[in-house]
């Protein structure tokens, strides 16, 4: 009997979370800069830790960091700091608490010259990068466009932002379409690619 279940990629487990994750909001393109903000210090946390695990805390670091507002991260002192260390809702890790204090800062930086949004859709020339993959096993874990962006914001003060999280930011945000062929999501999201982002 041949099955109804919808077809996702291959890396989503039966978790309701992750499943609505992945059809609502992976690859589909996002140009906001302070969503983007969010998102790419998001992804730092989940560095040695499963996506899952992130997620689920999502609400509760929008809470500790002011909706990742860069402005008033930036404004976060050691106190701050010390006090998150106890917070039970987030990964407890001194090095990655600090981590969004001191990107909120580089990203105030990069804005005195350009919108945040342009300065990272640059590295896929202001467009979606659609792929084809006809499997998980296909897709890389980084690129050049991903160690570009790691070495450029490394160089502009942020941490937490190797090759491999880059490019797991540059398929959530859209920047590129790592939907597998057969996904239900693909054609969407191809649909949605964006040209340019100026």
């Amino acid at each position: 009997m041949a099955s109804n279940a919808v077809k996702r990629c291959a890396w989503v487990t039966d978790d309701p979370i992750y499943q609505a994750y992945h059809d609502n909001e992976w690859g589909i393109p996002e140009t906001n800069s302070q969503a983007l903000f969010a998102k790419l210090c998001l992804d730092g946390q989940q560095a040695g830790l499963s996506w899952l695990t992130i997620l689920k805390k999502q609400k509760n670091y929008e809470r500790a960091f002011y909706n990742f507002e860069p402005s008033a991260i930036a404004q976060m002192t050691e106190d701050d700091v010390e006090r998150l260390m106890h917070d039970t809702g987030i990964v407890r890790n001194r090095l990655k608490i600090k981590s969004i204090i001191r990107n909120a800062k580089a990203f105030l930086e990069i804005e005195k010259s350009q919108p945040f949004n342009q300065y990272i859709w640059q590295f896929t020339d202001g467009k979606t990068l659609v792929n084809n993959w006809q499997s998980h096993d296909d897709v890389p874990t980084s690129t050049e466009e991903s160690k570009a962006m790691s070495k450029a914001l490394k160089k502009a003060g942020f941490n937490f932002v190797g090759e491999t999280i880059c490019y797991a930011f540059m398929q959530a945000v859209g920047m590129v379409n790592d939907h597998e062929t057969g996904c239900h999501c693909y054609e969407a999201t191809s649909k949605l690619a964006i040209k340019s982002v100026t």
